[in-house]
Formats: C-alpha cells, structure tokens, sequence
C-alpha cells in the first residue's frame, strides 16, 4: 500500500515523529546506517516517543489494530480455562503478563478465575508507562476486586515463581534483523538517511549473521538465491531465557502470527514479513512517521522451540488459535453463556467467527505452550498437534 493513500496524521503527532527521527538521525550519523533492528527497536520503544512508550491510543476500534482480548470476554475465558486446569498442579501460582496492551486481557481474565481460583499475584512487565496507566484504570474499574493483586514490573521476575506466563501478541513486535542475499554472501539491510528521508542501504553481514543463515539454509533444504530478502530474531534465545529462567514450575503461552521455519523462508516469500499497521490499514512501508505506526514480523515458531530447548523448556504443544480455543471449550462456552438476548448473542458468534475463521485469526495465529516441571494437562493442545511441523 502506498503512504499516499494512508491517513494523514494530526500535526501534535507529526511533531512527535519529527522528534523520534531527530533521535534516529542522531544515531545514523555516528556511523552513517544502523540496523533495521536498531531502528525498529527505537520507533517502537524509545522512551515518551516509541510507539508503544508514547501517549497514544493504539488499540480498539479507534486505534491501529485490534487484539483478541479487545472483541470481547470469549478469549479470555478460554485462556482462564487453560490456566485453571495448570494451576490445579499447584498451591499458589502467579500469572505473569508481557506487554498487556489495554488491560483487557488482565481484567477479564482475573474476574473469569476469580471466584474459584484466582492467581496469588498477575503480574504485568510493561515499559510503556502511559500503558500502564491505561490498564490500571481499565481493571480498576473492571475488575476492582482483584487491583490490589496487580503489580506492574519494569523487568522480568527476579524471584522464583510458579504459574503460568501469557504472551499474546509480543513476539511480533520484538526487534529482528533484515537480511539481504547478496551477490558476494549474506548482507544486512540497514537504515541510513537518503536526501532527508530514511531508506535502505546495506553492509556485509557479520559472522553470527551468516552462521545463523547458513543454519536457515541447511534445516529448511532451501538455498535462498541472490536478492532473497527477510527477517531473522538473533535475540530469541536470551530473550525467552530473561522472562522464564525464574520460572521454576509452569507454562509459557505464546500467541502470535506465525511460521514453522519451512513455511517462513519459502522461495515465494522472497521480501519477508514485515508488516505496518496504522488506522487499521496494513501496509509495507516501515519508514512511514515513525513512532505514528506498528511495525511487526511474523513469529518463527521454529526458532521459539529451539529457544525452548536451549532455555531447558518442553514445548508442551503447537496449534492454531482456533484449535486452542476449541480446546479450552471454546463450544461449551459459547452454549453456556449465550441467553436469551438476540444481540448478545450476535456479539458473541461474531467474537467466535474473528477467533477462528482461517480467514480471521483462526488459522493465521499460532499458539505454543512451554512448560518447565509441569505434570497437568493441556487441554488446548488436546485436539491438534503441529509439532511435527517444527
């Protein structure tokens, strides 16, 4: 999509991209280029201008993209529902939460256990401090019963903890590295200001970089040809070891938008998966005001399982999102909380067809569990298994 026909923003937030690509410029010109994953790491979380440290409202009909959690209770109740039959294993158990977004998943999530079973402590690890403030207003008028069992963290547990850790839509937004097939071997695509505008330019990929390609090239039997173009996380492993290594019992639930490795770096994906969202239109162009749009790529969920396996954690199932729903009794739910109010239960059929449609968030999100010491069952695993595809 061309950043012609893309909403033009207001000028208090044009300002506000003006300063994050003065802060982007500063550090080009230490060295004339950065990587792309520098750059994406500063539009997204530079402090008071990133994207999601900056005072913007991104989430929900009137902002750029809409999460499951924001359609409505069913998702949530399905994940409490995963929870509960985990925490069963356990006396007390925490839930922690990596970037909650609006809360939303928080608050259900904690009226949906809270009668029953509800977590000792839900702990949120959030940078944004404006997010934070969305979602303390959101479960303090949501879920007040349970506020006081929130704690926000700047960084992960440093403590042993048992439970269950949610991710739902992070891996995406984490910092990759762009590569570029060159004619002479791998290169890595970086950013360098061009007549006043950011652009492409590139530099010979370092010896980490190549290793980790080569090592592409080998698992997937593909030979990726000159001009091939995509992404590459080479901070997966020590990421996912600093937001589980004080997991001491538990489960870790990832969802995102993703790949097994074969199907990420097929020759017919041949520019990546980088993806732009603003004023929920989609679109290629990272460069657009940066700070102003989400920039994401597609999750490799082989790379996460050979994270898992380095970070000593059993990746305990792989499946669609709208596998794992059905799972959790995603069906049952829907019987059980469907009444007699025909436009509750439009809302809530609508809900279940953006879950699960293929054409929806059904089959393009992924969800894998990782587990450390964990003897319970995982239901939302029971009823496809994808493994096989890692």
């Amino acid at each position: 999509m061309s950043r012609n026909i893309l909403p033009e923003p207001p000028a208090e937030l044009k300002q506000l991209s003006d300063s994050l690509s003065e802060r982007i410029r500063a550090e080009i010109g230490l060295e004339g280029m950065i990587p792309f994953s520098r750059y994406m790491e500063i539009a997204l979380y530079e402090p008071g201008l990133g994207y999601y440290s900056a005072g913007l409202h991104k989430l929900g009909e009137s902002g750029d993209f809409i999460t499951a959690p924001e359609l409505g209770s069913l998702f949530a109740a399905c994940i409490a529902r995963q929870v509960a039959e985990v925490a069963g294993s356990f006396g007390n158990y925490d839930i922690v939460e990596i970037g909650a977004g609006s809360g939303r998943l928080a608050a259900d999530l904690l009226r949906e256990l809270g009668p029953d079973r509800p977590p000792g402590r839900y702990r949120i690890l959030e940078r944004s401090a404006d997010l934070r403030k969305v979602q303390r207003e959101l479960i303090a008028d949501t879920a007040p019963d349970y506020l006081d069992r929130v704690e926000w963290l700047d960084r992960p547990p440093e403590s042993a903890w048992q439970g269950v850790l949610i991710a739902n839509e992070v891996l995406d937004a984490l910092a990759v590295d762009r590569f570029r097939m060159g004619e002479h071997g791998p290169e890595l695509l970086c950013v360098a200001e061009q007549e006043g505008k950011f652009g492409w330019t590139s530099r010979s990929a370092e010896d980490s970089l190549k290793q980790a390609i080569s090592h592409l090239e080998s698992a997937t039997g593909i030979e990726f040809r000159t001009g091939y173009r995509s992404e590459i996380n080479l901070a997966m492993r020590p990421w996912l070891d600093s937001v589980t290594c004080k997991m001491t019992c538990g489960l870790a639930l990832f969802i995102d938008y993703g790949y097994p490795r074969r199907e990420y770096y097929l020759p017919e994906r041949s520019d990546g998966t980088l993806m732009c969202h603003y004023r929920h239109q989609a679109h290629d162009d990272v460069f657009f005001w940066p700070g102003l749009q989400d920039i994401t790529a597609w999750v490799d969920f082989t790379a996460l399982a050979e994270a898992a396996d380095a970070c000593r954690l059993e990746v305990e199932g792989y499946t669609s999102q709208a596998m794992f729903l059905l799972g959790c009794g995603l069906d049952r739910l829907l019987i059980e909380l469907s009444g007699d109010d025909p436009g509750e239960r439009l809302d809530l059929n609508s809900q279940v067809r953006q879950l699960t449609l293929p054409g929806m968030m059904g089959e393009r999100f992924k969800v894998m569990g990782l587990g450390r010491g964990l003897d319970a069952e995982c239901s939302g695993f029971s009823l496809q298994d994808l493994r096989h595809q890692l």
